[in-house]
């Protein structure tokens, strides 16, 4: 143990050496310095002990976040799989199941509506893995969203599947008149020549010669809009088979069924006749899509054979006139 110094200084008046004792101040700030090492050197103990020892609580701390992060990075690569397999569904959605329903490919902005952040993540920031929590939490947004959208698309799609069948019924399939009582095809679809007038027209439908009463049977389901007197046509029945399809049956003898009556493929609606603008007993009938008209022949798939249909086409073409 260190003897602490003691100092004298000579008195020439008393001739000898007299003792010097250390001011208040000196006598502070020697203690002031010595605490000032003491805490220097401890902090920089505590600080060199933290950096290479550590203890028990610390390793099991960094045990715990070094599992968060391979927990993280599992569900990272996860949530890539499923977005992965989504997008899949998303393409044979538009290319396939939608091409085959006949129905408009989702868009990007129906597909990914909705998809802003619903909850507030700031408070992940604070995290030393916020990064990739933030990365899982955005894409496990975005497969929340894909999913449901992909069901809303796959509910409409079922829709479209059970209206499919409603369609094959509706759509005009059929002849108005059964073959049997076909005396001969009176005029086509396209340009004719007006047994009235004279001039050449474009001929709106098909005429089918037949005695007058024989049966015109509807050609699709539907209701029927209109029935009575229709200047030209005469005793007409127009119906609408919905799916944008109409039908016209004109200069008929005889009307059996009344407007907003539901009728079947195959349901008796008139008889042939001569009224209106005609040239003898025929059928004028008609297949209108959005309005427009189509050419009828493209519309007996269900009632004739392949070698019925190309004699129809024939007769079709080389009927150079038409009957009204």
């Amino acid at each position: 143990m260190s003897q602490k110094k003691t100092f004298y200084r000579y008195n020439p008046v008393t001739e000898i050496y007299d003792r010097v004792y250390p001011s208040r101040g000196a006598r502070i700030w020697s203690v002031a310095r010595q605490f000032i090492t003491g805490m220097c050197a401890g902090v920089a103990l505590f600080f060199g002990l933290y950096y290479v020892i550590e203890f028990p609580r610390e390793k099991a701390m960094k045990r715990a976040n070094d599992r968060m992060e391979q927990s993280l990075e599992m569900l990272e690569r996860r949530s890539d799989e499923a977005l992965a397999v989504m997008q899949n569904l998303q393409q044979r959605d538009n290319n396939f199941y939608r091409v085959m329903m006949q129905a408009e490919p989702l868009s990007d902005a129906a597909r990914y509506a909705g998809l802003e952040r619903q909850r507030n993540y700031e408070s992940l920031d604070s995290l030393a893995d916020n990064e990739l929590v933030q990365t899982v939490t955005d894409k496990l947004d975005r497969l929340d969203n894909m999913v449901y959208n992909q069901i809303k698309s796959y509910d409409f799609l079922r829709e479209q599947a059970a209206k499919m069948n409603e369609r094959i019924n509706n759509i005009p399939a059929i002849q108005p008149i059964s073959s049997k009582y076909l005396k001969t095809m009176a005029s086509g679809y396209g340009y004719r020549h007006d047994p009235i007038y004279g001039t050449t027209k474009f001929h709106e439908g098909m005429d089918f010669s037949s005695a007058i009463g024989t049966p015109v049977y509807a050609t699709g389901a539907g209701t029927v809009r209109s029935a009575g007197w229709e200047s030209g046509y005469g005793n007409s029945i127009d119906i609408d088979h919905g799916f944008n399809y109409l039908t016209r049956y004109a200069h008929l003898s005889q009307i059996l069924v009344k407007p907003g009556q539901s009728v079947k493929r195959g349901d008796l609606i008139g008889k042939v006749g001569n009224t209106g603008k005609s040239t003898g007993p025929h059928l004028h009938y008609e297949v209108r899509y959005r309005g427009a008209p189509q050419n009828p022949v493209n519309y007996y798939f269900m009632d004739l054979t392949p070698e019925q249909y190309d004699e129809m086409i024939l007769q079709a073409e080389n009927a150079g006139h038409v009957m009204d």
